[in-house]
């Protein structure tokens, strides 16, 4: 583990994968090498380790369908580019409707896909069940599958190979990442911030930037400022091992409930975040029981099916549920956060995005619509719904 020097041209704040990527793309994009990963505990160990691992780009909005897609098409080459194999599987998500109102809906979305230039079409009953023959298809069943939005080049990723790749990538290139490093303040001369005090000392910086996902209010406190964020749970459960019978991420826009099955055989169940704000990872069984009941409306057959373990991931919310990426109001410290849900199919848009921020000083131009300065002028990119999240 590197120990850390006492001045750096970049210090990054967080050692996720939005962290990681930037170090990553500060070093290999525009060659700066004095780059640092401070993390707290362990790489990858936060938001990164705690998801469900679906990647995907079916966005609404042009602004969102460019920073989605974009994370997409660099997660279709990031195993030859980093020379490290995340197990992108690109297995397609289909997206059930179950009503009049759901199907209108989805046929809204599948055209402003199209129109943004992502792949989408309409998949209707009879593929979804070739596709899918497990899904419920009885006449009595609450949530009947009448089709689905299909994104075919979405799919799943391994998460921990996500980080190592990255940490990898980023060694090799001399960034020091520094695991047991607790930012405990920062350090203002002039109105600006030069740098950071952790628990291994002070380290200074030409320029800090902070990824810290669900913990990005309580660091922006310290900083002398508050963010437009609040903070839930999004817990998730595995099952045990089973022969391979799911070849596809499903999502029921009736339930909230959505899965995959994992190269080893596991089913990844998720669903709907928990409402009272927390920063526990942990899960809360009333929303084990909605997730689970939401679980057994698609897939009957899964009665029986034994889980082995659930966890929760502190996810940062904003008011329109598209993530924050740009300058703070304290000169020298920039934001990448508020990715809510959305964090782990974003890393590497995120960490392109959020170096050239830090490296020139100013905007991407896909990252511009989500600077911090939409929530003043009311610009909002109000992606709640793609995002799965209710307001």
């Amino acid at each position: 583990m590197a120990k850390p020097q006492a001045d750096y041209d970049v210090v990054v704040i967080g050692g996720g994968g939005h962290g990681l990527a930037t170090a990553y793309y500060l070093a290999r994009n525009h060659g700066l090498r004095r780059v640092a990963v401070l993390e707290q505990g362990w790489i990858g160990g936060g938001n990164t380790g705690r998801n469900t691992t679906v990647i995907r780009s079916n966005y609404f909005f042009p602004e969102s369908a460019e920073l989605y897609d974009l994370s997409l098409r660099l997660y279709e080459g990031l195993s030859r580019e980093l020379n490290f194999n995340i197990m992108f599987s690109q297995r397609g998500v289909a997206i059930v409707a179950h009503s009049d109102m759901e199907m209108e809906i989805a046929a809204r979305t599948i055209n402003a896909m199209q129109i943004n230039g992502v792949d989408a079409r309409w998949m209707g009953r009879e593929e979804l069940m070739s596709r899918a023959p497990l899904l419920n298809d009885s006449p009595q069943a609450r949530y009947p599958a009448r089709g689905a939005i299909w994104q075919g080049r979405a799919g799943v990723a391994r998460h921990d190979a996500v980080a190592w790749g990255y940490a990898r990538a980023a060694d090799a290139l001399g960034v020091d990442i520094i695991q047991g490093c607790r930012v405990e303040d920062f350090i203002v001369q002039g109105g600006r911030c030069v740098g950071v005090e952790t628990s291994l000392g002070p380290i200074r910086a030409a320029t800090t930037g902070l990824a810290v996902a669900g913990h990005s209010s309580l660091l922006a406190g310290r900083a002398g400022f508050r963010l437009p964020l609040q903070t839930f749970t999004l817990q998730a459960m595995v099952s045990e091992p089973v022969k391979p019978c799911l070849d596809v991420v499903v999502l029921y826009l009736g339930t909230g409930t959505y899965l995959s099955q994992s190269d080893h055989g596991e089913i990844v169940v998720g669903g709907a975040l928990d409402r009272i704000p927390s920063y526990a990872q942990r899960g809360n069984p009333p929303v084990q029981e909605q997730v689970l009941s939401g679980l057994l409306e698609m897939l009957p057959a899964f009665d029986q099916l034994k889980l082995m373990r659930q966890w929760g991931g502190a996810v940062d919310v904003t008011p329109d549920s598209s993530p924050i990426i740009g300058p703070s109001p304290l000169p020298g410290l920039s934001l990448n956060g508020g990715w809510g849900t959305g964090g782990f199919k974003a890393i590497p848009a995120g960490g392109t995005l959020f170096a050239h921020l830090l490296a020139t000083g100013s905007h991407h131009a896909i990252s511009r619509p989500f600077d911090l300065s939409r929530f003043a002028s009311g610009s909002l990119v109000d992606e709640a719904a793609s995002a799965g999240i209710a307001h």
